[in-house]
């Protein structure tokens, strides 16, 4: 039974092929280095960093704020050892400490599409280039070396900063997803961004050009925002 000719379909993908599952990787950047999330190495850098962050900003995380320390450990303890997301650490090359985690999420290698999220970051990692870099750098895995068509981001539609760090980082708005989880005894709607392989070069060219070091002045200030060079870049 072949498909009817006069009805419309995608663009054809010729030669597709199932691609490799994301695996925890060590990725080396300029400001930051992705590493795979351990315990043992990481723990006592993240307990410092978590104990001190902004309680608001895990009121729109799946887990936190935790009562204690043991309660963080415990988290990261199962994060790592997590069979469904891929979990890894920020380390902040300033400092050589471990300044945040983020994960690969619900990835589907034979449709090539992954989601990064679970992302919480110190208090002093955030707004640095750092952790632009940490995403540039993860991205550049999932779309050079793994060749995946699509990458997600996903957040409660009341998380105004999540939103805005999407599409600061070049991920574009999909819509809402009405009535979508039930999170912490509270209706989640969730906003759906995606950046796709076609727009990843522009993308990738535009991040190289943010992050170089004649961007920043003496004081590490930006000269261009990455926005700006996002908009240059797609033209």
């Amino acid at each position: 039974m072949s498909s009817n000719p006069s009805l419309p379909l995608g663009a054809a993908l010729p030669g597709w092929t199932r691609r490799a599952s994301p695996q925890p990787v060590t990725i080396d950047g300029r400001t930051c280095r992705i590493e795979p999330l351990d315990v043992a190495r990481h723990g006592e850098d993240l307990l410092a960093a978590f104990r001190d962050t902004d309680e608001a900003s895990w009121v729109y995380l799946f887990i936190g704020p935790f009562a204690d320390d043991a309660g963080i450990l415990t988290w990261l303890t199962e994060a790592a050892n997590s069979k469904d997301y891929i979990y890894s650490a920020i380390i902040d090359r300033a400092s050589g400490r471990a300044g945040g985690v983020c994960a690969f999420m619900r990835p589907d290698p034979a449709n090539g599409v992954v989601e990064i999220g679970s992302i919480h970051y110190a208090d002093t990692l955030k707004r640095t280039p750092a952790t632009t870099e940490a995403m540039y750098l993860l991205m550049r895995y999932v779309f050079d070396e793994l060749g995946y068509r699509r990458y997600e981001w996903k957040c409660n539609s009341l998380n105004a900063p999540s939103r805005r760090a999407a599409l600061r980082l070049g991920f574009r708005f999909e819509g809402i997803f009405r009535n979508h989880l039930v999170v912490k005894g509270h209706n989640r709607d969730t906003a759906w961004f995606s950046i796709l392989d076609s727009e990843w070069p522009a993308l990738k060219g535009a991040y190289e050009r943010w992050l170089a070091p004649e961007n920043f002045d003496r004081d590490g200030k930006q000269r261009l925002s990455l926005s700006e060079m996002i908009i240059a870049a797609r033209g």
